[in-house]
């Protein structure tokens, strides 16, 4: 049931999130037909165009089929980026869609979430069945016997789930890097200009907003992640990100600049 609604209400759960609103052609000429110019091109079913209000760079593609496509772009990347660079970042958002990276995302994120819950649930469950007072009858023995065998049980249940958590959540950040670079060549290819998407990624990665959207499971969406993006001012985990590539959802900028700059 949790699979079923996560995967069918996510285009609305993230819609919600970040705060997007729908654009026609009449609202952002310049933006609707880089998108319909660049869908044409490359065979590319026409998607739903999301912007946020957000003074950052950043954009994302969503959705899990063609009618909940979706590209999502701040007013930042739409005001800081010319045409060439706008086009850039448009096309590598449209080879997630036409790759369907965003349905296979969307599919790691959501069982990353249940077994996640069922670590939790089972965790709570054992902690408060061995906190639980007993009085010292033979009933209550003998269902201290079974609460035993219970408790057991959920242990198991602990351990896959916690198994199934590290497994599934290093397979979706290593599946969402991979990705990232696909993106990039197609991007590149699309908009035939590799150097415009390099450009675009150099000044995003100074900028790249959304910082308001306190989750990761949608920031990994984003052309780049702002968690990611190293300095001397990040915490813990950005130094941890750095240190270790397979704790990031998207490969270090500068080298995914340097790659489109040899394209």
């Amino acid at each position: 049931m949790w699979f079923i609604i996560a995967y069918c209400a996510n285009t609305a759960i993230i819609r919600h999130a970040t705060h997007a609103k729908p654009v026609e052609r009449k609202d952002n000429l310049r933006v609707y037909n880089i998108v319909e110019n660049l869908c044409i091109a490359g065979g590319i079913e026409m998607p739903q165009i999301n912007i946020i209000k957000d003074s950052g760079m950043n954009a994302f593609a969503s959705g899990i089929d063609i009618p909940s496509f979706t590209i999502t772009l701040t007013t930042g990347l739409i005001e800081k980026l010319d045409d060439r660079e706008l086009s850039a970042v448009v096309g590598h958002e449209l080879t997630h869609i036409k790759n369907r990276d965003t349905r296979l995302m969307v599919v790691c994120i959501v069982f990353v979430g249940i077994f996640a819950t069922i670590q939790t649930v089972s965790l709570k469950l054992m902690s408060a069945m061995i906190h639980t007072p007993r009085s010292s009858s033979k009933r209550s023995r003998n269902s201290g016997r079974a609460d035993v065998y219970l408790i057991l049980i959920l242990l198991l249940v602990f351990i896959w789930s916690s198994i199934g958590y590290v497994f599934t959540w290093f397979t979706r950040l290593a599946i969402s890097r991979k990705r990232e670079y696909v993106a990039d060549a197609g991007g590149a290819e699309l908009c035939g200009d590799p150097l415009a998407l390099a450009s675009a990624l150099r000044k995003i990665s100074n900028d790249p907003g959304l910082m308001s959207v306190q989750r990761n499971d949608i920031a990994q969406l984003y052309v780049i992640h702002p968690d990611e993006e190293f300095d001397n001012n990040m915490g813990l985990k950005g130094w941890v990100a750095k240190a270790n590539i397979l704790f990031c959802t998207h490969p270090d900028t500068p080298e995914r600049i340097q790659l489109l700059e040899q394209f």
